[in-house]
């Protein structure tokens, strides 16, 4: 089973070789790395071919112009060559067994489509801070299952092919592609949580999602959800209609304020827990 590791490349050549280092660290060695250069505006694309050199394994391709990270990983799960695909953005890292673990439960589970493991929130150095603890296991099979709050996040992995059955990764949500995804391959099978920590997350200030782009992700992910809701034709969500119309996030995430609350978040964890022993 060949895993791609596809990599959406802007500006971020400066950190590329830490990325280079830990997908070459690998115990699962059958794999490809895939790499897309949105158009850089800085010496990225010279930097990561330096390093790369003549390993066969990585694939360098280009866009013509700035296209944006929505078009950008589309594209990069259409070069992909691999049976299992998951993203790894230049300026973060993995950690040696990331693959391995991801890989061993596809091969054991046909059912499972999508694994999603911990990920450890670092510094610009990449020295680690913290081990968030949003990301945790979710119950499958649930169509008022939206991700938000958030469990589903690095490192992330799904089949291809599944992939393919679905409406793939609208473009247009340029931020907020990553859950756009999530969230369509869920609709598809089984989703499996890794509880280890096999991802390294860079904070700083060029991140695509930090910083001055929260607000922008969060409008993005409210359309999200709101597709998501139309594409599992829900007309009702805990007793309040589902609007014909996307008119803002406000009234979006208002519509799942009742999964905060602590009778909603038990009931969760028991469903998730029978899901567990009975699969």
């Amino acid at each position: 089973m060949k895993f791609s590791i596809l990599i959406a490349n802007y500006n971020n050549g400066k950190f590329f070789k830490t990325c280079y280092d830990s997908i070459i660290a690998q115990t699962y060695d059958n794999w490809e790395a895939v790499i897309l250069d949105d158009s850089s505006a800085d010496d990225s694309l010279e930097v990561i071919k330096t390093i790369i050199g003549n390993d066969s394994r990585f694939k360098i391709y280009e866009n013509v112009e700035n296209s944006g990270v929505g078009v950008t990983k589309s594209k990069l799960i259409e070069f992909a060559t691999g049976d299992i695909c998951g993203f790894v953005d230049p300026d973060d890292a993995i950690t040696p067994n990331a693959l391995l673990s991801s890989i061993e439960i596809f091969e054991k589970n046909k059912e499972v489509v999508l694994t999603y493991s911990k990920f450890v929130k670092c510094d610009e150095n990449l020295v680690p801070i913290d081990i968030p603890k949003l990301t945790m296991s979710v119950p499958n099979h649930d169509p008022y299952f939206f991700n938000c709050p958030v469990h589903i996040v690095h490192f992330v992995s799904f089949r291809k092919s599944v992939y393919e059955q679905t409406e793939k990764i609208n473009t247009v949500m340029r931020i907020a592609e990553d859950q756009d995804l999530y969230l369509k391959m869920y609709e598809k099978g089984k989703v499996q949580f890794i509880n280890e920590a096999n991802y390294l997350y860079r904070t700083h200030s060029g991140g695509i999602s930090q910083n001055e782009n929260r607000p922008k992700s969060r409008e993005y992910f409210a359309k999200v959800i709101f597709n998501a809701m139309h594409r599992r034709n829900l007309k009702t969500v805990n007793g309040k209609p589902v609007p014909t119309e996307y008119h803002n996030s406000a009234e979006i995430y208002s519509l799942l304020e009742y999964q905060s609350s602590i009778s909603f978040r038990i009931k969760k964890k028991l469903k998730i827990f029978a899901q567990q022993i009975f699969s």
